[in-house]
């Protein structure tokens, strides 16, 4: 592989590999990993869980209480990954309240009062209903190409007038802004189309957040609210950190897909450099809420209690 070019006179110097740094190789013949993309479980998963509280938590929080979301609700979060939405539901709806937090490996789910920790798949597993006043799903149904049916699942758990909130990355376009040089840039933005070529090969959407709008009008939500958010990539940030988290955990695919492991340690070395910056597509946080009885498509639909059942 040639090297960059030279840089300006007085400009930052373009990013080399760092010892120590590089990340993970695989062996020759070695298999990519397949299927979902980001697994819960996988090593970088805790430094991901903990970029996505410091970036997203604010966001997705402040939405839900000017929604009204207040003590004594019942909360369900699917995909809670290692939980921090679903503490924050549970201060937010204490004293009084509850809150159901799922996910298929739940297992970074730290105890907190007023919560229930379950394994459950929402594409497979029962849930109740009528149950909750607020149902959250972040950065998860964008995963899964059974959402829309996931969808009028999620309406019927909830009581009517509840709230749905869905927060979803559009991953369609995440620009590179500065860069040392104009390759490092198409480095950038040929590793964010591989990332979200691979998202597809996984069955996900990539691009779903633009489109979870309008998803919850045609599953019979109604009320739909939106708040749009686009985050800073710089180096320290945390919006950044999930990009790093991104690349090494996708690293054995990238391989396959035609990246060299000298690229991938340029990459790493890229987004560490302070002359860096980039921005994450636009998050989509969408709230809808189920209709009362008599406004519901299709008639009315079964009422129900607190579950009796776990979900």
């Amino acid at each position: 592989m040639t090297g960059h070019p030279s840089a300006p006179p007085g400009a930052a110097a373009p990013p080399r590999a760092v010892p120590g740094t590089a990340v993970p190789r695989r062996g020759p013949g070695a298999p990519a990993p397949r299927g979902y993309v980001f697994d819960n479980d996988s090593p970088h998963s805790a430094h991901h869980h903990d970029c996505l509280e410091r970036a997203l938590d604010p966001l997705t929080l402040d939405h839900l209480t000017a929604a009204g979301v207040a003590p004594g609700m019942h909360c369900l979060e699917i995909g809670a990954g290692a939980g921090s939405v679903a503490r924050g539901l549970a201060r937010l709806v204490a004293p009084g309240g509850t809150v159901t937090a799922t996910d298929v490996k739940p297992g970074r789910i730290a105890p907190a009062p007023g919560l229930t920790v379950l394994t459950h798949d929402v594409v497979t597993d029962p849930l109740p209903e009528a149950a909750y006043d607020v149902v959250v799903a972040r950065l998860v149904l964008q995963h899964l190409p059974e959402r829309q049916e996931v969808l009028h699942r999620l309406l019927r758990a909830l009581r009517p007038g509840g709230l749905l909130q869905i927060d979803e990355f559009d991953a369609g376009r995440e620009p590179c802004l500065l860069a040392p040089t104009e390759d490092d840039a198409r480095l950038y933005e040929r590793f964010t189309t591989a990332r979200a070529d691979l998202m597809r090969a996984a069955g996900g959407d990539p691009s779903w957040g633009r489109r979870v709008a309008k998803a919850l009008r045609d599953t019979g939500f109604t009320g739909i609210g939106i708040r749009p958010h686009v985050l800073l990539r710089a180096p320290g940030t945390p919006a950044l950190g999930l990009q790093l988290h991104h690349l090494a955990h996708l690293a054995p695919r990238l391989l396959d897909s035609g990246f060299t492991p000298d690229e991938l340690d340029r990459l790493r070395a890229l987004m560490n450099h302070p002359g860096f910056a980039a921005l994450t597509g636009v998050l989509h946080s969408v709230q809808g809420r189920r209709p009362a009885p008599d406004t519901w498509p299709g008639g009315t639909p079964r009422t129900g209690t607190t579950p009796t059942e776990t979900p």
